[in-house]
């Protein structure tokens, strides 16, 4: 009786170090970063416009690059949003925040619950590594267009 016990108790704990092993391999939280590197570029009819100011916003906060640049900023389950001027033309973008590899180890390990706090975190997540926003005419640097109306 002795024996089997013991017996018992080694396998339960050979178990437990195991999941908790394949745990912490699949948790994004632990594993991976909080925050990501991503560059910014911007263009007006297809040519690239340097110095715009842009605001990179999210759900864990705010910060500004001119392009083209780069910046650390901290990931979040919810899409990046980007907005960018210079000389008068403007532009908008929003920013698709995807599921890494790492959430899908956790939610598999971890459950619902793992999935949560790597969502919370937003350290299962990645956003595009490199985004680029159109400015909308006029370009930066060129004269507005006048349309030419007949004259009566």
């Amino acid at each position: 009786m002795q024996q089997k016990r013991e017996l018992f108790s080694v396998s339960f704990y050979r178990l437990f170090c195991i999941a908790f092993i394949v745990l912490l391999s699949g948790c994004a939280s632990i594993t991976g970063s909080k925050n990501q590197p991503v560059s910014i570029n911007t263009v007006c009819e297809g040519q690239p416009i340097i110095e715009a100011s842009c605001t990179l916003m999210n759900d864990k906060g705010s910060w500004y690059v001119r392009t083209p640049g780069s910046i650390m900023i901290q990931k979040a389950y919810g899409d990046l949003a980007v907005d960018c001027k210079k000389d008068g033309a403007v532009a908008s973008g929003k920013f698709k925040s995807n599921n890494n590899g790492a959430v899908w180890g956790n939610l598999l390990a971890g459950g619902l619950i793992g999935y949560a706090v790597d969502a919370n975190s937003g350290a299962g997540f990645d956003y595009p590594a490199t985004m680029t926003v159109t400015l909308n005419p006029p370009c930066p640097g060129q004269p507005p267009k006048i349309s030419s109306a007949p004259e009566k």
